[in-house]
């Protein structure tokens, strides 16, 4: 077989490679077994979809917490967004596309030229990385309100264009007027960057793996990201689609795995050798890290799920505490706006409900107010 990579030793070195091999396709297959007849398996895939982009982050050096990553994505924020925040959030909606799509969506042209943010409107509602879809004449990507001449209605349009902009700018997405050449910002990209063929070139290694077990696969699919680097602005990226690798070729069939919290419990120094052997098996140990740890929540918040649900004896058919205790198991937090929007109640009634419960209050605030389990 010809050299995956030109990174990569070839032949590969299997001697090294079997026994974390074998570990991370037995993780991989218990944890999606497990979620397969679980009763929080969509809860599990809500949460952990928040946890791999705060890790994703983590990996790169950047703090985002869970907390203020669940109250920014529900349109709750207690303070400004940062930067890293609207970054993770990015990668948090590139895992929802992925995992709501087909297997095989992510890894098609049509996938990645919608999560670099390349296909039309038709086809995604909004880019995940890379350049935004076209913009107007202000550089501004949102949908105008309607004409009208009340200056009211005016005042609102300017601010929604402020929201919109400086959401752009703090994600990285900002960019000059669209001009009919496709010209970029030199101070955010560089020009000599070929992404096409650097893509192109990132997809003849994904072809080549077609007869390798899909978990080795994924390492190597990864590894070739890391090193080819086909986009200049996509965080995490590589690793969603090694993770998708896995569902397209079957390896997992309910969730997408978690491979940037795998990522986190292998030592920095042993992901940045110099070794690509070694690199190899530090890609199979944090699949393999990913699974475990998955098993490891999904039997603590089953565990959580099922003494909440003990406190629901006696009541009555009617009651919403069965639809917040679902609703609390797929967020690592909740908030009264939250609660109230879910269950289509007044954030009154959501405390009252809370208190029920007897959840843990974790921001250990006054006002704006936050709670969750484990």
């Amino acid at each position: 077989m010809p050299l995956m990579s030109p990174d990569l030793p070839s032949p590969l070195p299997w001697s090294e490679l079997a026994r974390p091999l074998a570990r991370a396709e037995d993780a991989l297959a218990r944890l999606d077994e497990r979620l397969r007849a679980s009763p929080i398996r969509e809860g599990w895939i809500s949460r952990t979809h928040f946890v791999d982009a705060a890790a994703a982050l983590w990996i790169e050096g950047q703090l985002v917490h869970i907390e203020d990553l669940v109250l920014h994505d529900a349109g709750k924020d207690v303070r400004t967004p940062t930067h890293e925040l609207t970054r993770a959030h990015a990668v948090l909606r590139a895992r929802r596309r992925i995992a709501d799509g087909a297997p095989g969506w992510a890894l098609s042209r049509a996938g990645i030229e919608t999560l670099r943010g390349r296909a039309g409107r038709a086809d995604a509602t909004r880019p995940e990385f890379g350049e935004p879809e076209p913009v107007d004449d202000e550089g501004i990507d949102f949908e105008p309100p309607i004409a009208s001449n009340d200056e009211l209605s005016e005042l609102f349009a300017s601010l929604d264009a402020a929201i919109a902009h400086t959401d752009q700018t703090l994600a990285g997405e900002r960019r000059q007027r669209a001009s009919p050449a496709g010209e970029r910002d030199p101070l955010i990209y560089d020009l000599d960057w070929d992404e096409d063929a650097r893509l192109a070139e990132w997809r003849v290694v994904v072809d080549r793996t077609r007869d390798l077990p899909p978990t080795l696969a994924a390492a190597i699919v990864h590894e070739a990201w890391t090193r080819i680097e086909p986009l200049q602005h996509a965080l995490g990226l590589g690793r969603l689609l090694a993770g998708s690798l896995l569902r397209e070729r079957g390896k997992t069939q309910v969730h997408l795995p978690c491979l940037a919290e795998g990522a986190k419990a292998v030592p920095r120094e042993r992901r940045r050798s110099r070794d690509a052997s070694a690199r190899l098996v530090v890609e199979l140990d944090a699949i393999a890290e990913a699974a475990e740890q998955g098993l490891k929540q999904h039997d603590r918040w089953l565990l959580a799920r099922t003494l909440l649900l003990r406190k629901l004896e006696g009541r009555r058919s009617t009651s919403r505490l069965p639809e917040l205790i679902e609703f609390v198991i797929s967020r690592p937090l909740v908030s009264a706006g939250m609660i109230a929007k879910r269950l289509d109640v007044t954030p009154r009634a959501a405390q009252n409900l809370v208190a029920e419960l007897g959840l843990r209050e974790a921001t250990g605030r006054g006002r704006y107010r936050a709670w969750g389990v484990l």
